[in-house]
């Protein structure tokens, strides 16, 4: 009975790394602008090498990895980035 109640603990542990790799990866997927689901089902089916993978990814233009940095630090939303980039594209240049 004492091997199952060691292999019970470990198991634990190794439950609450891989639910903590998916967790990492949907949320690293979900700031470089693929959304959740996709970074969930990366961490879930390939639970060591799942962060790893989303922190190698490209993130798209207008995510908020690009707009604010990984750790979120940048003075602007995400919409703001969008409406000025927008704005910007719509006005006409002046060729003087």
């Amino acid at each position: 009975m004492i091997l199952f109640a060691a292999i019970g603990a470990t198991a634990l542990f190794l439950l609450y790394g891989w639910l903590a790799g998916a967790i990492l990866a949907s949320a690293l997927s979900r700031r470089k602008g693929y959304g959740e689901r996709v970074g969930l089902a990366t961490g879930l089916l390939v639970p060591v090498l799942g962060a790893a993978v989303w922190l190698l990814w490209p993130a798209k233009p207008d995510s908020i990895w690009k707009v604010q940095g990984p750790l979120g630090r940048g003075g602007k939303t995400v919409a703001e980035a969008r409406a000025e980039s927008s704005s910007a594209d719509s006005s006409p240049s002046k060729a003087d």
